[in-house]
């Protein structure tokens, strides 16, 4: 039973991963400091990832899920 959840969740993620390639996040950087006056600037980062990454994940997925009905055949 354990298997079968992982087995989803893998493809679940592996979809999700193929479907958007990345995501972005801010930080904040502090350009100027004279005194007490200081100006920050939202800097935006990209985490980008391949396709094929996804599409690894997604038959990893599969593969744990069929494995999962085997195993529960037998018991």
């Amino acid at each position: 039973m354990k298997t079968k959840t992982i087995g989803i969740a893998l493809i679940i993620i592996g979809i999700i991963m193929m479907i958007y390639l990345g995501f972005n996040y801010f930080t904040k950087e502090k350009v100027v400091e004279i005194g007490s006056l200081e100006l920050n600037v939202d800097k935006k980062h990209h985490v980008q990832w391949p396709p094929l990454a996804g599409a690894i994940i997604l038959v990893g997925g599969i593969v744990v899920f069929l494995m999962s009905k085997k195993e529960h055949i037998k018991t």
